[in-house]
């Protein structure tokens, strides 16, 4: 299956699923609404009953509309039929989101996943013949209006483990010491720094792999945490989907029910635009090497 964007290339490109629109294709578009406008806003704001102006809310972004409009389909004469197949095809009614890529200029192209929920293709007198359509329009819904770099984002860390240092036992004194001195592995710290390039806050999918107990990732800046109160075997996996709200044991088996009362909801669990430092922990007396948590991520914007 092809990845996301794989096929944008050159400013204008745009890729939904396995479909090339703009240039050196036959389907090139003129205006995309949408894509650079903000989003509609769901507003919190309680208006107040004993004065002016209201109580600042929660705001939540709606799905976003994105609309390819005013597009040109050209083809050689009497071989649209084929070129408007593909585009139907590809553009057809289905539950599941697909990856829309749009690349406007020399900056990196941005990833929304939509639906098309509109196709309009005009049908005039000799277009089909001469192999030219004129004002055709699709028409998109992102159900998360974040835009996302094509570039997904990994780190990883194990529970913290302290340093072996020298063994002093094999080097007696100083005249058995040879340079440079070897210290041992480097311990772990457990601690994992993330970097969210966009203005935007971008949910994470976490791993965590045993051996552990209890197991916990937290924001070190605001104190929230994710922790779990469950066991985990060496060859067992830990996966908690921020976005989806979900925590899987194996891929298979859920365990949202497991989550601690010191832990956050997992939607909520968010690393905002800049760098967040987080720390992976675990019951005391749990610190098999083995046990390793990676996070995954993409840099989000509005």
């Amino acid at each position: 299956m092809m990845a996301a964007g794989d096929l944008v290339g050159i400013p204008g490109h745009v890729q939904f699923g396995e479909l090339l629109l703009g240039p050196h294709t036959p389907y090139r578009w003129r205006t995309l609404d949408g894509w650079e406008d903000s989003p509609g806003i769901d507003s919190g704001s309680v208006n107040r009953s004993d004065g002016h102006g209201a109580y600042p809310g929660r705001l939540l972004a709606q799905p976003r509309t994105i609309t390819l409009d005013d597009m040109v389909i050209r083809t050689e004469p009497r071989q649209m039929g084929a070129a408007v197949r593909t585009l139907r095809t590809a553009t057809a009614l289905r539950d599941d989101e697909q990856p829309l890529v749009v690349q406007l200029d020399d900056e990196p192209p941005l990833l929304v996943f939509a639906r098309c929920m509109r196709r309009s293709i005009p049908v005039g007198v000799g277009g089909y013949a001469l192999g030219l359509v004129q004002g055709a329009a699709l028409q998109f819904e992102a159900s998360d209006p974040r835009r996302y770099s094509l570039v997904e984002q990994q780190v990883e860390a194990r529970l913290p483990a302290a340093e072996p240092g020298l063994d002093w036992q094999v080097t007696p004194g100083p005249e058995r010491l040879l340079y440079p001195i070897g210290f041992g592995t480097p311990g772990s710290t457990g601690s994992l720094l993330t970097v969210n390039e966009g203005d935007a806050p971008s949910h994470p999918v976490i791993s965590i792999r045993g051996p552990v107990s209890l197991p916990s990732v937290t924001n070190i800046a605001t104190g929230e945490a994710i922790e779990y109160d469950l066991d985990l075997a060496a060859d067992d996996e830990l996966i908690i989907d921020a976005a989806a709200g979900t925590v899987t044991l194996n891929r298979t088996a859920a365990r949202l029910y497991t989550a601690t009362a010191r832990s956050t909801p997992e939607n909520l669990f968010v690393l905002p635009s800049g760098t967040t430092s987080l720390l992976f922990r675990a019951a005391p007396g749990s610190a098999d090497p083995r046990a390793s948590c990676s996070i995954r991520w993409r840099s989000a914007h509005w």
